[in-house]
């Protein structure tokens, strides 16, 4: 063997080591709650309401994506299929997760987080959970250990607002325990007052610094009324108005700890989620209240992730994704003064619905993907969803897929890194909570709407939510008609009875990939 052949073999393994860490970068996907389509400025919000200078900077500096999805319009669903690479309404119990609901993903469920440990990655997620902690049958164990949860389901270290914050309690879980918790002074969660002098939004009303407008009237912290009942873990507490510098605090803390290998973050704020208070610095930073406050928090959040990847020398082989776990919604249960300042904003943009309907306010929101140096910036009309990060990452690292695991996550990594001549998606389909079995399915232009009930909830996100009548079947072409306005089903009952028919085969597919 001569000199030559040996150069030619070192250049080939010099060359695929070097492929090999090419293909793995870092990866943050930072998930906004309740964040509509045209709430940032890249998205068409005026800056006359409001400025999202950081959001805008990785839409300039990297790929806009004009028909990015997730997969649900509530956030528990969207969660549970991002991460597990499989549609919601799959599984029984990924509803809208309740304070003392067991984990949704139990161990041996196949994560993102799973598949990216094997190819050598540190895992994480800090901010709202919301998919449940605690084995079926029991749930959390608040003044114990909060098993299963993340660390169970593929990730090393987690920092969490384990439900929701406008759902009991207001508590941090760092991995499996509740953070400061008392002994002396044990938590309870439950569904019912534990007493009759026990305070509620109901009974000391007159004491909240936010009333609530519908739902939201049981136990009183930092003078917000929630969703249902707890007592105890007081030293455990947490104030609202600190949650989105927390989420920065520890993601710093734990990029700055795994810097050395490749990592994964999942940064799941809580902002646009209600209750909306916002950090005091934020308070007037916009012309839309509470709700344009905390997206001007958001995108300092957005900002700081960036700055942190800079100094750490990151940014240069970091993914950053940029997504919503749902579309937008006004009053969702706390008067927050959301509705009387709209004014001419228009937080699903030019779509019709949001929160709660599978038209396409529900589910089209803002999705952005930056990688310095390896994305081109640009725009794509290539239809992306957030249950495709499995799949695309996984693939991207080098590390098989069991046959029955992410059974609806497509890879379209070369659409993510705008690869020239990358397709998307063929097909989406959109689910609601799931428990009403309403379904949308986006086909090309098509976009087919199939109420299992002849009502919607919450077709304007302007308004207050309500209950619209709607016709079981409807039919609309996206490319002349974004904003579902003229069903097309009476006049093309072929073309709505096929995408019926497709919808309805892979639903009884089990699977789609």
């Amino acid at each position: 063997m001569n000199l030559k052949h040996y150069l030619s073999i070192f250049c080939t393994v010099l060359l695929g080591s070097t492929y090999l860490f090419a293909s793995k970068p870092n990866v943050i996907v930072i998930m906004a709650d309740d964040m509509g389509y045209g709430d940032v400025g890249c998205y068409g919000a005026k800056p006359k309401n409001l400025k999202t200078p950081n959001i805008d900077r990785l839409a300039k500096e990297g790929l806009r994506f004009t028909s990015g999805y997730c997969s649900a319009s509530t956030c528990t669903p969207t969660r549970y299929s991002f991460l597990t690479g499989n549609y919601a309404f799959r599984r029984k119990g990924t509803g809208i997760a309740p304070p003392n609901g067991p984990s949704i993903i139990q161990p041996g469920e196949t994560t993102i987080g799973d598949l990216l440990k094997k190819a050598g990655y540190k895992t994480a997620v800090i901010g709202k959970w919301h998919l449940g902690l605690g084995e079926i049958g029991k749930g959390p164990d608040w003044n114990g250990q909060l098993k299963p949860g993340p660390k169970e389901i593929g990730f090393d270290y987690n920092f969490l607002l384990p439900t929701t914050n406008d759902r009991v309690p207001q508590v941090y879980v760092e991995n499996d325990r509740v953070l400061n918790l008392d002994s002396n002074d044990p938590l309870w969660v439950g569904n019912k007052k534990p007493s009759a002098e026990h305070p509620t939004g109901k009974t000391h009303r007159e004491t909240l610094k936010m009333d609530w407008s519908h739902g939201h009237n049981s136990t009183i912290h930092n003078g917000i009324s929630r969703i249902g009942f707890y007592t105890g873990g007081h030293a455990a507490r947490f104030r609202d108005e600190d949650l989105a510098d927390k989420w920065v605090e520890k993601s710093e803390e734990w990029i700055k700890k795994n810097k050395k290998d490749p990592f994964f973050l999942f940064f799941a704020s809580h902002d646009l989620h209600v209750p909306r208070i916002p950090h005091e610095r934020f308070r007037g930073t916009s012309a839309l209240s509470y709700r344009g406050d905390v997206i001007v928090q958001l995108d300092w959040c957005v900002g700081e992730i960036v700055r942190i990847l800079k100094e750490q020398g990151l940014d240069k082989n970091t993914l950053v994704v940029f997504c919503s776990d749902n579309g937008p919604v006004g009053d969702d249960g706390y008067q927050d003064g959301a509705l009387e300042y709209m004014g001419d904003h228009k937080p699903a943009g030019p779509y019709k619905g949001g929160k709660y309907s599978i038209f396409e306010g529900g589910t089209r929101t803002p999705f952005i993907t930056w990688w310095p140096g390896k994305i081109k910036p640009g725009v794509s009309d290539e239809v992306v969803c957030t249950i495709d990060l499995a799949t695309s990452l996984v693939t991207h690292a080098g590390v098989p897929i069991p046959q029955d695991s992410l059974i609806d996550s497509l890879n379209v990594m070369d659409v993510f890194l705008g690869q020239k001549g990358a397709k998307g998606r063929e097909h989406l389909i959109q689910q609601d909570n799931g428990g009403r079995g309403n379904f949308g399915f986006r086909k090309g232009k098509w976009k087919l709407l199939r109420h299992a009930k002849k009502s919607a909830r919450n077709i304007k996100v302007e308004e207050k939510l309500a209950t619209t009548s709607v016709d079981a079947i409807t039919l609309f072409n996206l490319e002349k008609d974004q904003g579902e306005t003229k069903n097309l089903a009476k006049s093309n009952p072929q073309m709505a009875e096929e995408l019926n028919a497709e919808l309805q085969a892979i639903i009884d597919a089990g699977r789609s990939r």
